[in-house]
């Protein structure tokens, strides 16, 4: 469920018709809708209700400090990846101790400076990086808490570059080395073992493979627990998937909740969840204006947008979907268009073979379940400042991210 709605044709977020955010702030600009997030962030936690259960929202996702600091007050952590992440969770005003550092590669000024924020663990993805965090750990006179990510070899069935679970990935400690890491952890005197983590992928659209994850994971701390490794929590990762038209919906949070409940039932731990599309795909969308429309060889139709693969990378990265809709009352009848953007790239094409209403020059049209991996992967690529973020809260609006000007680009550069 989402809060862009149509009021007499028009395309309105809330209460706020998307026409007159495009004329205050321009195009392109990703507009997020306050009440969206509110509602999956609480529907998400009510799903969850019988675990004892810490949401860590993941900052990738989506990290500006506008909806940060939203989930931060609604009772959210925050899951991060880098350093940088970091400085937005603490910026944003979330607490230190709520915060999970995941990634499989942390630089030492990074796991510096977490750890003299102090956080609550750093998942570790292998035997190296141990040894790392114990040096840096050592050399603050500090105890890193930590837990370690393990790859349990649970085929997600998702795109294979978001896909973490494999025996081909990159991700985590293989299982067959788990019981010898956590080993030489509790050997390690910087670190102190606190729990176990895995992450199977991301746009999962069954409960089978969380519950396969869920099953490995439970035995795999019931027996380290009982090898003597005083762990506390144990970290499932997210991936649960969102619609976003193109396909059968995925399960539904309350079917995840009810699966996890199960697979978990009676373990005595805190468990721990990283949602991060989940939240907030559906509660942004991709304001964009047509530059032209034009005719190609053989009458094939071309809308040619103002918001380009820099803006929104995801339909040239992996192919993904996103529904397409014009922002006005759409024109009778229909054709079908590839909607791309303005960069000097073959696979800048944000929509293809697309069939929507009549488009012409001038026209708003909206990009939707955008808000995550949007802006968050946008870059400045051909020369192009990045767009502005609009926030909605019911008739009011404001805009959390100011559009980068042609200066911001050369910022920091010298001749």
């Amino acid at each position: 469920m989402n809060h862009f709605v149509r009021r007499r044709g028009e395309l309105y977020c809330e209460r706020v018709p998307l026409l007159r955010i495009a004329q205050r702030v321009g195009t392109p600009a990703y507009v997020y809708s306050t009440a969206t997030l509110m509602r999956h962030a609480r529907v998400f936690r009510a799903a969850l209700r019988g675990l004892d259960m810490l949401p860590c929202y993941a900052v990738k996702a989506a990290g500006n400090l506008a909806i940060l600091r939203l989930l931060s007050d609604e009772g959210f952590g925050f899951d991060i990846v880098s350093g940088g992440e970091l400085h937005r969770a603490l910026r944003a005003g979330a607490d230190p101790g709520r915060i999970v550092f995941s990634g499989v590669g942390k630089r030492e000024d990074e796991l510096r400076a977490a750890l003299r924020a102090g956080i609550l663990q750093f998942n570790c993805e292998s035997e190296e990086e141990l040894e790392q965090l114990d040096a840096v750990a050592r050399s603050l006179r500090r105890r890193a808490p930590v837990a370690i990510r393990v790859n349990p070899a649970v085929d997600a069935r998702t795109h294979p570059y978001i896909a973490t679970a494999l025996a081909t990935s990159k991700f985590g400690v293989p299982a067959s080395r788990a019981r010898a890491a956590f080993r030489r952890a509790e050997e390690l005197p910087g670190l102190a073992v606190v729990g176990l983590a895995c992450h199977i992928g991301s746009q999962i659209g069954e409960v089978r493979p969380f519950i396969e994850a869920a099953r490995k994971m439970r035995a795999l701390f019931e027996e380290l627990r009982a090898g003597g490794h005083a762990l506390r929590h144990l970290d499932l990762g997210g991936g649960l998937g969102v619609p976003y038209g193109d396909g059968p919906d995925p399960a539904s949070p309350e079917d995840y909740g009810r699966a996890l409940a199960r697979a978990l039932r009676a373990l005595d731990a805190r468990i721990l969840v990283e949602p991060g599309r989940l939240l907030v795909a559906n509660a942004g969308v991709l304001l964009t204006r047509i530059l032209v429309s034009k005719r190609g060889a053989g009458g094939r139709r071309f809308a040619v947008a103002d918001a380009g693969m820099n803006d929104l990378l995801r339909p040239a990265l992996y192919g993904a979907y996103h529904a397409v809709e014009p922002v006005a009352r759409p024109r009778a009848g229909s054709e079908v268009v590839d909607l791309v953007g303005p960069v000097c790239e073959s696979a800048d094409v944000l929509a293809p073979r697309r069939r929507l209403p009549p488009l012409e020059s001038g026209d708003l049209v909206v990009l939707r379940t955008a808000g995550a991996y949007g802006m968050s992967m946008a870059s400045q690529y051909n020369g192009r400042p990045r767009p502005a973020e609009v926030l909605v809260s019911g008739a009011r609006f404001r805009v959390v991210r100011r559009r980068e000007t042609v200066d911001d680009l050369v910022r920091g550069e010298t001749v």
